[in-house]
């Protein structure tokens, strides 16, 4: 009697076992990939709240909880968005909340972006939270940055800001000496921001950068028309032509009044940029104007210039334009 009952509670045991075996690793009720949110400092008891609710665990709740304490491995949850597989087994679920890369999507922010558009940029993405802070122009690196539902408009700010530290670090240590008399790393990223509204062809960064650079070595004013329109529309498209009015205005980032850099950068230049002002193209030209591809011809004289300013202005009129 004594074995037939040592039998039956061996295979008592053996089923529970069997059972708990399948709850923890059999396949769990999500019939299809489900994303799942878990807030911030949520412990494992609230993300088993969270779980159960979107599905991804079958009931009673406790029961995850309990076998996550039994047979999980003990590490915290993680905070983020989390893509849950179709049929994920309660380990699985376990797993990836506890060790899962978060779900990751990226704003991206073009070279010459102005920082108005990358705040107006934070703060349409509903899934981020907080005010949008302020960020000053030419402090943000044009790229593209990941972020997560839940994160701090803030934070992400950051992280773009410190990415401009890092490389306006590296490029200012690399610099050429006395290639372009630009004494501070600001006033690098202003004359890089100048540059990156100029030119549309990474190919003349250096060529257009080495133009101005010798306008600053000799005195000369920069003429560039974005400088004038950045006070107007804080860097969003003028729509319009320069107005004469606004050519004379003194601004002070208008460079068509003075020699010399503006007060600040008009936009968040790239890397390429700030590297193409630290190391510019030899060159001796001093002018250079639109050669109807999208690009630019440049010149040494004054009588180059105006050569190929009336060959623009007679493809314009071609075109329809004047």
């Amino acid at each position: 009697m004594k074995k037939k009952l040592q039998r039956i509670a061996g295979g008592l045991a053996f089923a529970l076992m069997a059972l708990v075996a399948w709850m923890w690793w059999g396949p769990g009720p999500l019939k299809q990939d489900t994303r799942i949110v878990i807030p911030e400092g949520a412990a494992l008891s609230r993300a088993t709240d969270y779980l159960y609710y979107a599905g991804a665990i079958s009931g009673p709740r406790n029961k995850f909880y309990y076998l996550a304490r039994l047979l999980g491995e003990g590490d915290p949850v993680q905070a983020g968005e989390f893509e849950i597989p179709a049929r994920a087994s309660a380990a699985k679920v376990l797993d990836i909340v506890q060790h899962g890369r978060p779900v990751v999507r990226l704003v991206t922010i073009p070279e010459g972006t102005p920082s108005l558009l990358v705040q107006e940029k934070l703060a349409a993405i509903p899934e981020l939270t907080g005010q949008v802070p302020l960020i000053a122009e030419g402090t943000v690196l044009p790229n593209s940055y990941d972020w997560q539902r839940g994160e701090a408009r803030a934070e992400v700010a950051r992280r773009m800001q410190a990415a401009m530290t890092g490389t306006l670090d590296r490029l200012w240590a690399a610099r050429k000496p006395g290639a372009c008399p630009v004494s501070t790393k600001e006033e690098a990223v202003v004359l890089a921001s100048i540059v990156e509204k100029e030119t549309g062809k990474a190919s003349e960064r250096r060529m257009v950068a080495g133009v101005y650079c010798n306008r600053l070595k000799i005195g000369m004013k920069l003429d560039a028309d974005p400088t004038v329109i950045y006070p107007i529309t804080k860097g969003k498209p003028l729509g319009r032509r320069i107005l004469r009015s606004e050519l004379l205005a003194d601004t002070g980032y208008n460079t068509y009044r003075r020699p010399g850099l503006p007060v600040g950068p008009i936009a968040n230049p790239g890397s390429e940029s700030i590297a193409a002002v630290l190391d510019p193209a030899p060159t001796k030209a001093i002018y250079f104007v639109a050669d109807g591809t999208g690009g630019h011809v440049f010149a040494e004289t004054f009588a180059e210039h105006q050569a190929n300013v009336a060959k623009w202005y007679a493809i314009r009129r071609k075109r329809g334009e004047m």
